[in-house]
């Protein structure tokens, strides 16, 4: 079993609390619906879509929203926000999603460091074609997570915080510049309970992930500090990239 198959779960949502802010979603979310510019009822695909913080977010705006996920545990939280017929939840794999939704999104959006979890790296490459396959034609993809180059300038070792019922989480990291693989060990106490566990994320450049997007047929055409209106720079450590799927070229009549 990989780490990112059983990590996603209460203990995660306690460890991250203090970044899931209904404040800092509904900023996060006003910030794509400006950059996808897209008209009420238009199809987007969350994924992985988590405990719903941004679906559920986008369907209120308007938009016709599915979101994917592999956690059990995130997406009951998520079906417990609500549903409708505007707000969908699909439990499945980012490297093989369901046949039928070829061509069926107006937009993919993949945020908060989502990408880079499996060990083989061409596991990376599937999952963007999988983005580029969903999408319809002229559709957009939004990219948001860790910019390796940024990262990297203002790398923090350790840190510790502590979470409103006083568990108290500390986090160790280590970065193989080989491999790109990001190994983050994280040790919590408090409630009368204990523990660690440790997950890895390959981080890349803006550069290295245009390159995977163009072998899919997606090209970046902007690139953001994060989710900030502000271009990407060489030490942001976030970054926000969008890509849009080209047309189809019209077929040639043969001259008979």
């Amino acid at each position: 079993m990989e780490w990112w198959q059983s990590y996603f779960d209460a203990q995660y949502l306690l460890e991250y609390e203090p970044l899931f802010d209904v404040e800092r979603d509904r900023h996060e979310v006003a910030r794509l619906i400006d950059v996808l510019g897209l008209p009420s009822g238009a199809r987007v695909l969350d994924v992985p879509c988590g405990q719903g913080r941004h679906a559920h977010l986008l369907a209120e705006a308007g938009l016709n929203v599915d979101g994917l996920d592999y956690s059990r545990d995130l997406l009951a939280r998520a079906r417990a926000r609500g549903t409708g017929t505007t707000l969908r939840y699909t439990r499945g794999d980012m490297r093989q999603m369901p046949a039928r939704w070829t061509g069926r999104f107006d937009a993919v959006v993949n945020l908060f460091t989502s990408f880079g979890f499996f060990v083989d790296p061409r596991d990376d490459q599937r999952v963007i074609d999988e983005f580029a396959r969903v999408l319809a034609p002229g559709g957009t993809l939004v990219w948001h997570g860790g910019d390796r180059d940024g990262v990297m300038a203002r790398f923090l070792h350790r840190d510790w915080w502590q979470t409103k019922d006083g568990t108290l989480v500390a986090q160790e990291r280590h970065f193989d510049p080989l491999s790109g693989i990001l190994t983050v060990l994280s040790v919590w106490s408090g409630r009368g309970a204990s523990g660690s566990r440790e997950h890895r994320i390959r981080l890349y450049t803006p550069t290295a992930l245009a390159a995977l997007c163009a072998r899919a047929g997606l090209i970046v055409e902007e690139a953001y500090d994060g989710f900030r209106d502000a271009p990407l720079g060489r030490r942001s450590s976030e970054m926000m990239l969008v890509a849009r799927k080209a047309h189809p070229l019209p077929r040639r009549r043969r001259n008979r």
